[in-house]
């Protein structure tokens, strides 16, 4: 099934908040995924360096793909991408700026959000096809990086910065220009049952919601 920049921002409208599972194990995603979804998530992704990601991947995929955006994270080659697609994801999230591994991603219909950390990269991986582009790790730039950007990127351009975004830097990363977030431990760290999952991110979702309120 091919997918498209619009689907994303459906997605994203629908929840600007991308959970990466860094770390889960394959016997676990299902109780994870479901506290996600009860939880109002409605994308995951699994870094490619969790222990056997794309047994998560398929599980995640077979159980959630008809409701909930699937994929991998840290991809470092484009090798991958056929191994994403083949257990079912259609998110393909890297690291870096990697034109290569973006234009493999598009060829196969998957959705494509690379890394970057400075404008150059930002300009060359939209050209290239990238469906949104990850700033990452945000905490070394902050937001004044993504706020500056915003005055030179094309307005439809999604930025979803990565890396340290917690209930508290939702609004300052909002009034940025991030159109969504990814979170790390601030929803998932190995070892939290789907009990916690659940409790950090209806936490994470909520400071979202208060944020959006106080901005309409």
């Amino acid at each position: 099934m091919e997918i498209d920049s619009i689907d994303l921002k459906r997605y994203l409208s629908r929840c600007p908040v991308i959970a990466i599972l860094r770390g889960i194990e394959p016997d676990e995603v299902e109780s994870i995924g479901e506290a996600l979804e009860q939880s109002g998530v409605t994308i995951v992704e699994v870094p490619l360096n969790s222990p056997h990601p794309l047994r998560s991947i398929a599980t995640l995929a077979r159980i959630f793909g008809d409701r909930m955006l699937v994929g991998a994270g840290t991809l470092t080659d484009p090798a991958q991408v056929a191994e994403v697609a083949r257990a079912g994801g259609r998110l393909i999230v890297t690291p870096h700026a990697d034109l290569s591994i973006v234009r493999t991603a598009k060829q196969a219909g998957l959705f494509a959000v690379p890394g970057f950390f400075n404008p150059t990269e930002a300009f060359a991986l939209l050209k290239a096809g990238a469906d949104a582009i990850k700033l990452f790790p945000a905490e070394v730039v902050g937001p004044p990086m993504l706020k500056a950007l915003r005055a030179v990127l094309p307005k439809d351009a999604i930025v979803i910065p990565v890396g340290g975004i917690d209930s508290k830097s939702i609004a300052v990363w909002r009034a940025a220009g991030a159109h969504g977030f990814g979170a790390g431990s601030s929803i998932y760290r190995p070892g939290d049952d789907a009990k916690a999952v659940k409790q950090k991110a209806k936490a994470l979702l909520e400071a979202i919601r208060r944020q959006s309120s106080a901005i309409s």
